[in-house]
């Protein structure tokens, strides 16, 4: 089987570069933005990032996580258990109320046409930022991980999100979280994906 990744690393293609590295995984990266010629043929979307898998094309960068976690077993619980269940809702937490906020105030800084942005919107995601937050931090907890001692594609995404926060202006300073981040961030795979173009 043969991975070929397109996507810079300063995009939520950063996010399957640090998985691949996890399960210690071979595979072709092809750095290139959105709407690229390279994505334009692969996707109608333009989005990136984009994982070739043999002659299939996937899309989404969760999506890419489940299934490279899957096919390896690892960086996941079992599907079918409740602890995957508990993986699965604190994913989908992290998108839900942090990446959506991110992603939202990135459409209207730059993604979306000049003439369709909205500045004003900002202030309330950031009036809803604090709150989100503060899940977040509850649902570490003790920790380590989102999953208690198991590091998982969860992780992945939540560490990327507060990182991204970092780059948007979306403070945090939150101990737990902080903590957490750097214990993500320590891990081998991560450091050796900082070096991704």
């Amino acid at each position: 089987m043969t991975y070929t990744l397109y996507g810079t690393a300063k995009s939520r293609a950063m996010r399957v570069i640090w998985c691949l590295n996890e399960l210690d995984q071979p595979f072709d990266h092809i750095p290139c933005g959105p709407r690229a010629k390279e994505i334009q043929a692969l996707t109608p979307s333009g989005k990136i990032p984009v994982l070739q898998v043999d002659e299939t094309t996937l899309t989404d960068s969760t999506a890419i996580l489940s299934f490279l976690a899957d096919r390896h077993g690892a960086l996941t619980h079992p599907p079918g258990t409740t602890e995957r269940a508990q993986q699965d809702a604190h994913m989908l937490f992290v998108l839900d109320e942090v990446e959506s906020l991110l992603w939202t105030a990135a459409r209207h800084t730059f993604a979306l046409p000049e003439d369709l942005r909205v500045p004003q919107i900002k202030d309330s995601l950031r009036a809803e930022w604090p709150t989100s937050l503060a899940r977040l931090s509850e649902r570490v907890g003790d920790g380590p991980y989102l999953c208690g001692e198991t590091f998982t594609i969860a992780d992945i995404v939540a560490s990327h999100c507060l990182g991204w926060a970092k780059m948007a202006r979306f403070d945090w300073d939150d101990p737990v979280l902080a903590a957490y981040n750097d214990r993500c961030r320590a891990r081998p795979a991560f450091k050796t994906s900082q070096t991704a173009p």
